[in-house]
């Protein structure tokens, strides 16, 4: 068997980008999200406008943030406004086209855990928190959701719902009024997962070249259906894989910089 020219981040960084058109105001977090983003922005949407929780507004790095208080993100913004007026002005008031996020735990109906693994009160692990995940999953007209599959995250009930995807399906979350339509696509390193329009429980909707859908049913914490049609998605283009390719390498380059500080009396 040969060996794929592409990590599966890469395949899957290359993919979530794909879901992303030209013009869409996007919340982003760091990490793949952030690299996803800024490959779309490098390939066919370089009008995207990137948000981050730091207050960061139509940002446009050269190198991926370490974090969101990087300066780069503030240096290569349009504006940077508080805190606040992120959340009330852009997300609360339906602005946010496409939220990006991640989590340590999904549940069939898209409901994300980031919080702790195990008990709430005596947890095996406490996780980074929600942040501003709730509030995002809740008001961004679409949801995007990228992490790798395993029977562990990917599973058959949360250890702590920290942000909704559908609840408990059927309607459950229009009923709710969350305004937001929910988890549009779930990326993984199998392939990507989306709602049943009318139970909106997750299905297996596409795969990468040479995954198999018993693979990806192994790495299912519950018994994961079918799309109608399963698609099978292309590999990363040449074209995307240098992009990306260049884009860490940059960033790896400008992060090992030394920092000089310089002490004046």
């Amino acid at each position: 068997m040969s060996v794929p020219a592409y990590t599966p981040d890469e395949i899957m960084t290359v993919t979530a980008a794909r879901q992303l058109v030209n013009g869409a105001v996007c919340f982003v977090g760091i990490g793949l999200p952030s690299a996803a983003c800024n490959l779309a922005r490098m390939m066919h949407a370089p009008d995207l406008v990137l948000i981050y929780e730091s207050g960061t507004v139509g940002t446009r790095p050269k190198v991926l943030p370490l974090s969101i208080g990087d300066g780069e993100l503030a240096e290569t913004a349009t504006c940077v406004v508080p805190l606040p007026e992120i959340f009330a002005h852009y997300l609360q008031r339906g602005r946010v086209d496409v939220g990006f996020l991640g989590a340590a735990q999904i549940d069939r109906y898209g409901n994300l855990n980031s919080t702790v693994i195990g008990d709430y009160a005596h947890p095996t692990v406490r996780l980074p928190g929600a942040g501003g995940a709730p509030e995002i999953a809740t008001y961004a007209r679409e949801v995007l959701v990228i992490m790798k599959q395993t029977p562990r995250s990917f599973a058959p009930r949360l250890d702590f719902r920290t942000s909704c995807g559908y609840l408990e399906g059927s309607g459950a979350r229009a009923a709710s009024g969350s305004p937001g339509a929910g988890p549009r696509a779930v990326i993984t390193d199998f392939g990507v997962l989306r709602p049943h329009p009318g139970t909106e429980e997750l299905e297996l909707a596409a795969l990468y070249p040479g995954i198999s859908v018993d693979a990806a049913r192994a790495a299912t914490g519950w018994p994961l259906k079918l799309a109608a049609r399963i698609e099978m998605l292309p590999a990363p283009a040449p074209a995307e894989l240098a992009a990306l390719r260049e884009l860490e390498a940059r960033t790896r380059a400008a992060h090992a910089r030394p920092i000089r500080i310089s002490l004046r009396n």
